[in-house]
């Protein structure tokens, strides 16, 4: 891979999907499918929306280590991206990413208090392509 955050990028930008891992209070992964990042700095922070409520969110604040995956499946290939999360409740952050018709998920709109942003920052990644893994640093 000569550009990892070109060729990452790509293919977080065409998915529509990703799936997000957090670890519980026994350190078991727990995986959720999420909606696509809403905003993304290269492959170094990555932004998703989601309920304050969820258990989720709560795992994070107690452990902050994650795990996001996508996967392209019209050409078989994937990307993991290992690093931390941190919950945004600030205004700046959920203006940031707010988008029309989400007040479907938060009725009370960009002041929802079950609305908040996971901000991910990857620390490293493994991608695969043509029956083959690769390391790379974020």
């Amino acid at each position: 891979m000569r550009d990892a955050e070109k060729t990452i990028g790509n293919i977080i930008d065409k998915q529509k999907i990703c799936h997000l891992s957090s670890v519980d209070g026994d350190g078991f992964p727990n995986t959720k499918a999420m909606l696509r990042p809403r905003k993304r700095d290269g492959i170094k922070h990555i932004y998703l929306s989601t309920n304050t409520s969820s258990m989720r969110v709560s795992q994070f604040r107690e452990n902050p280590k994650a795990c996001l995956y996508f996967t392209d499946s019209r050409f078989f290939r994937g990307v993991m991206l290992l690093g931390t999360v941190e919950v945004m409740e600030d205004a700046e952050h959920k203006e940031m990413i707010w988008e029309n018709g989400d007040t479907i998920y938060y009725p009370q709109g960009v002041t929802d208090p079950d609305y908040c942003v996971l901000k991910f920052t990857s620390k490293k990644g493994r991608y695969y392509s043509n029956f083959k893994s690769e390391d790379f640093e974020a």
